[in-house]
């Protein structure tokens, strides 16, 4: 399979959260038939969903890969396993959470997949990360990320300054 550009969202409110994105970004430029290609700056916000849990961390990071897209989605459920992901309540507190925001420009919509991931146009902490590497990227069927910013302001969205 040739390689293809794979766009990852992490985000991370428990033990440590910059620790724990850093270390994953780690673990996805270790991955089999894959390369880290680039990652974003580190972001602060408010929790999506409840309100009663700390603010998060969130970055995207742009992979090359030749794995097939499920095959990535199981590479990356096996990371945030090993990071102690436990999945409680909806958009509640997380040690890591690994989204496969894009997969070139497929459409994948089955019952364990969907891409582009669903509400992306809305999440201000994807949008920006992936602006800050390509701002040009198009969604499949919403427009360029740049346009896609243009709507979504940045309230509460925080570049991190990390070593």
């Amino acid at each position: 399979m040739a390689e293809i550009d794979a766009w990852i969202g992490l985000g991370s409110n428990l033990d440590d959260p910059v620790k724990q994105i850093k270390r994953a970004l780690g673990e996805l430029a270790g991955l089999e038939q894959s390369r880290l290609h680039a990652a974003s700056s580190l972001y602060a916000n408010p929790p999506m969903g409840p309100a009663d849990q700390p603010d998060y961390v969130n970055a995207v990071a742009w992979l090359k890969t030749s794995l097939p897209a499920l095959t990535l989605l199981d590479a990356l459920q096996q990371i945030e396993r090993e990071h102690a992901r436990l999945r409680g309540r909806h958009w509640g507190p997380r040690t890591l959470d690994l989204d496969l925001l894009l997969y070139a420009q497929d459409v994948i919509d089955s019952a364990r997949l969907k891409v582009p991931h669903p509400g992306i146009a809305e999440r201000n902490f994807v949008l920006y990360p992936l602006a800050e590497l390509d701002g040009e990227l198009r969604i499949p069927g919403m427009g360029s990320v740049a346009d896609l910013c243009a709507h979504c302001p940045a309230t509460g969205l925080k570049k991190l300054e990390v070593d």
